[in-house]
């Protein structure tokens, strides 16, 4: 089953753009991990949100985990309350929301002409007939 692991984090005052280099130059590879997004949520505050495939995969990649974050926790902030620099929460996903599939558009059906538009050509041709008629 699909797990997700969470983490904020608040980054030392002028060091936002550093924190997000450091996360673009992540080039590890965790084993079952399928993906990732680092989330601005405020002037300092970030949040890291991973995809992986199993919550075993979460549990066994926490050592690297904790060894990347090692690279970058001197632009980090301590949140309080006993969290440290880091509010981390995983879990296995219960329930995946998406989108509604996106409708085909319908043809669109043949436009009658509006009756006055209808009529002009009509009207055209007997005057021709009419002119016809008279010669």
């Amino acid at each position: 089953m699909t797990a997700m692991n969470v983490v904020r984090f608040r980054v030392k005052p002028g060091s936002e753009q550093k924190f997000i280099d450091a996360h673009r130059k992540i080039k590890r590879s965790f084993k079952g991990f399928l993906g990732g997004r680092l989330v601005r949520t405020g002037d300092q505050t970030f949040c890291m949100i991973g995809e992986w495939r199993t919550f075993k995969s979460i549990a066994a990649a926490r050592p690297q985990m904790i060894e990347l974050l090692d690279g970058f926790r001197d632009m980090l902030e301590d949140l309080g309350g006993g969290l440290g620099v880091t509010d981390p929460i995983s879990g296995e996903v219960v329930v995946r929301i998406t989108p509604p599939k996106a409708r085909k558009p319908r043809a669109e059906p043949a436009r009658r002409k509006p009756a006055a538009a209808a009529r002009k050509p009509v009207a055209a041709a007997r005057k021709r007939t009419a002119k016809k008629r008279t010669r």
